[in-house]
């Protein structure tokens, strides 16, 4: 049994978030309790470790072959591909490596590659609207209206 909500034709599912307040850490290595300027410094460094990673992976798929790929939603194998843009990428051998000398949890991972994973499922539509604009738009300036 799925945890899934079931759509309708023409509904689509959206992803809320929530905010939070930290407030303390603590260091694993050490059990010493971290000070908010401390924890904000190492959500800061995570921040911008997961930021590069994912830019990374987006440059390493940027391109028309690995987008097709994505969006046609199958594998090699012709298996569907996960909804979950992290699971997709894994199933097409998608792989984020850390930069040099830094070790990562599976979940920095995960969180690399679903944010890499929806940019590119994206690319695809934005793709094809942007060309279905370009196509229609009347060569001749004075006929480009609002409308």
């Amino acid at each position: 049994m799925s945890g899934k909500l079931r759509l309708a034709e023409g509904e689509a599912a959206r992803t809320a978030c929530a905010r939070g307040l930290l407030r303390t850490g603590v260091d694993e290595a050490t059990g010493e309790v971290l000070s908010r300027a401390v924890l904000a410094q190492r959500v800061g460094w995570c921040a911008d470790l997961v930021a590069g990673m994912v830019a990374a992976l987006i440059d390493a798929h940027w391109n028309t072959v690995d987008v097709e790929v994505l969006a046609a939603g199958v594998d090699a194998g012709g298996r569907r591909l996960p909804s979950n843009a992290w699971m997709a990428l894994r199933r097409l051998g998608w792989a984020v490596t850390a930069p040099g000398g830094v070790r990562v949890n599976d979940r920095i991972i995960r969180m690399v590659q679903e944010q890499a994973g929806r940019v590119l499922r994206s690319v695809k539509w934005r793709a094809d609207v942007t060309a279905g604009v370009l196509s229609s738009w009347p060569s001749d300036p004075r006929r480009r209206t609002p409308g």
